[in-house]
């Protein structure tokens, strides 16, 4: 199957019009060292049923884990209705990507504007863009965000938000857009320490609720200790979900929540897409990146929603624009809307209880293995640190891939003193059955090693 939409005579018509007679001459501003100069290296070509039993066959290489899945660490296995789908694949609303003239469909429209209410009211706070990218480039937004509101240039982050998270703001502060500094956390409790770190020169302080291992840091004082030293406090929510038992950081003063809302109605997909966002206080509503609709009347008072403020980079000059990554994500953002309206309150509530009832109880079993502890204190949500055999750490997730089950996520290569650690998740989707056959299959790697 061939995707050529011009024929010889197409491309032969376009060259002379525009006065070349050949593609080479056309290319010939690229540098000759830089050009391939020999035919591409491609397999013969396939038919659409060849092509089909092609990717089958490598779709059944993936392995797949009947015992159990316990990876997290910033990509959450939820259960998702499959009226979700449906619902996403009705005309009024599906959309591949960012609806560059969003006015032409008011149900596109109506989509974005319940996305932004259903995260205010998750996050207490009073102003939500139509999502971004992911979560990482919601942080990195929402910190150049604070830096221009308080003119500012001091970027404090806690060691205990997502390692890839940090390695994005590094390579902002790399070339110069604010410096940064980390904040350590407590080896007791594994919560963050100010450390006295706070001065006046200090614009923002980014903190994770529940941090990447998996501790509720205590936000309303870290909160109130950020705004007395004049700087902006940015709470980043690694999943929707935990918004079911937890405070919105809205309510104790936060002034940004950003994050990443896969888990709501989006599958893992091996990685992507996600789907961040970025919500304020309505002090910073001109300065955050994207794009804002509003709930408005015609002309005969019938509810219409309207695009009512944009600062994307594609729609004013780009060195005015407040970001430049920060195009929506608009079907997974329509996923997600879907996917909380059908949750409701009592759906999201009940969904983060079972989760926390099955990590409390993957902890109370693992208290009393020996040869694993638990080496941080602090309260939990729905990820645990385990420390293991010392050493061990790697072979003991091959060990666990060999019985079926998903291990967790080795902690030593982002957290040099966490080497003999490994973070294990629990969702709604985990079985009693399945946390009692981990315990039993670590027990056994105990034994054997």
């Amino acid at each position: 199957m061939a995707y050529l939409p011009h024929t010889p005579a197409d491309r032969q018509r376009m060259l002379e019009r525009i006065g070349l007679s050949s593609l080479e001459e056309l290319t010939e501003i690229i540098p000759s060292q830089l050009r391939l100069k020999r035919p591409l290296d491609l397999p013969p070509a396939l038919s659409a049923y060849e092509v089909e039993r092609y990717f089958e066959g490598l779709a059944q290489r993936n392995a797949t884990f009947s015992q159990g899945h316990f990876l997290g660490a910033g990509a959450y296995r939820h259960y998702i209705p499959a009226v979700v789908d449906t619902i996403c694949q009705r005309s009024e609303f599906l959309t591949a990507y960012t609806p560059y003239q969003p006015e032409a469909s008011q149900g596109t429209l109506q989509a974005i504007f319940e996305f932004q209410s259903l995260i205010c009211r998750l996050t207490g706070l009073e102003v939500a863009n139509a999502s971004v990218y992911d979560g990482g480039t919601a942080v990195v937004d929402g910190v150049l965000v604070a830096c221009a509101q308080t003119r500012r240039s001091r970027v404090l982050v806690s060691k205990a938000v997502n390692p890839q998270t940090r390695q994005l703001l590094k390579t902002y502060a790399a070339n110069g857009a604010f410096s940064l500094q980390e904040l350590d956390y407590s080896p007791q409790t594994g919560q963050t320490l100010l450390d006295g770190r706070l001065d006046p020169q200090v614009a923002v302080v980014v903190l994770q609720i529940p941090n990447f291992l998996g501790i509720v840091e205590d936000g309303p004082d870290l909160v109130e200790r950020i705004h007395e030293a004049g700087a902006l406090a940015l709470v980043a929510i690694p999943d929707l979900h935990t918004l079911g038992l937890l405070e919105g950081p809205g309510s104790y003063g936060a002034d940004l929540a950003c994050g990443e809302a896969q888990g709501a109605g989006n599958p893992l997909s091996f990685g992507g897409p996600y789907v961040g966002f970025l919500a304020c206080t309505s002090k910073l509503m001109r300065r955050i990146p994207g794009r804002l609709v509003g709930l408005t009347e015609d002309s005969q008072g019938r509810r219409g929603y309207c695009l009512t403020l944009q600062t994307r980079e594609q729609h004013i000059r780009r060195d005015k624009a407040t970001s430049n990554i920060c195009s929506n994500q608009a079907l997974c953002a329509l996923a997600t809307t879907v996917y909380l309206s059908l949750l409701g309150a009592q759906g999201l509530r009940a969904a983060a209880k079972y989760a926390w009832q099955n990590t409390t109880y993957l902890r109370s079993l693992i208290a009393q293995l020996p040869g694993y502890t638990l080496p941080l204190s602090g309260p939990y949500c729905q990820e645990l640190v385990v420390q293991v055999p010392a050493g061990q750490a790697l072979n003991l997730n091959h060990f666990l891939a060999c019985e079926g089950i998903q291990g967790g996520y080795p902690l030593g290569e982002d957290y040099p003193e966490l080497s003999d650690c490994i973070l294990f998740c629990c969702t709604e989707l985990t079985r009693k059955a399945e946390i009692e056959e981990l315990v039993t299959a670590l027990r056994s790697f105990k034994e054997a090693y």
